[in-house]
């Protein structure tokens, strides 16, 4: 069983420069709007114009088009699985009014970290470590939103307990209800004496 992450691929290779050229091939691979080989065809002079820029200060190998492909499946597989994601948001999201937003967080983090997981899992085999680091970014922020989502529940609910115990307090001595009675009805009611 081999161990580590093997042979860098030739997008692995490309010089931080190059950035922004990766990421708008991959977005121009997202909206579907161009074909892979009029992509490519761009790809490669956005590489040898960024060369030429540098004046052969920065050389590198452009990927070949194989190597390209396969980065035109990765992402496309990554886009799928975030589109599958977004629409069962959506969903979730049409079927939840606004009181239930604090569980649609939970559920949306829990989603982003399954895609992480599975990404560090069986889909790990080109992941660079801009990629993982991303992923690391986005793990954090569902998880700070899904610990201020349950944060804030916590106070609606005490808000909500201590509102509805002043209520009670407020009614019995209007009915002129014992001291013990009204224990009762808050201990019966919010399970607080």
């Amino acid at each position: 069983m081999a161990t580590g992450r093997g042979r860098l691929s030739s997008f692995d290779l490309l010089p931080t420069e190059a950035d922004h050229i990766v990421a708008w091939a991959a977005s121009e691979l997202a909206d579907r709007e161009k074909t892979q080989t009029d992509i490519y065809a761009e790809f490669v002079c956005k590489c040898e114009a960024l060369m030429k820029e540098h004046r052969g200060e920065l050389e590198f190998r452009i990927p070949a088009f194989s190597s390209f492909n396969r980065f035109s499946i990765r992402q496309a597989r990554l886009s799928r699985r975030l589109d599958d994601t977004r629409a069962i948001v959506a969903t979730l999201a049409e079927k939840h009014d606004a009181k239930a937003s604090d569980d649609l967080t939970i559920i949306a983090g829990e989603m982003i970290k399954s895609v992480v997981l599975h990404m560090l899992g069986d889909g790990a085999d080109g992941v660079a470590p801009k990629e993982l680091k991303a992923l690391a970014d986005g793990l954090r922020a569902a998880q700070v939103a899904q610990n201020m989502s349950a944060d804030r529940k916590v106070k609606i609910e005490t808000d909500l307990r201590d509102r509805m115990a002043q209520a009670v307090e407020t009614v019995a001595k209007a009915k002129g209800l014992t001291g013990d009675t009204t224990e009762a009805i808050k201990k019966q009611i919010l399970g607080v004496v």
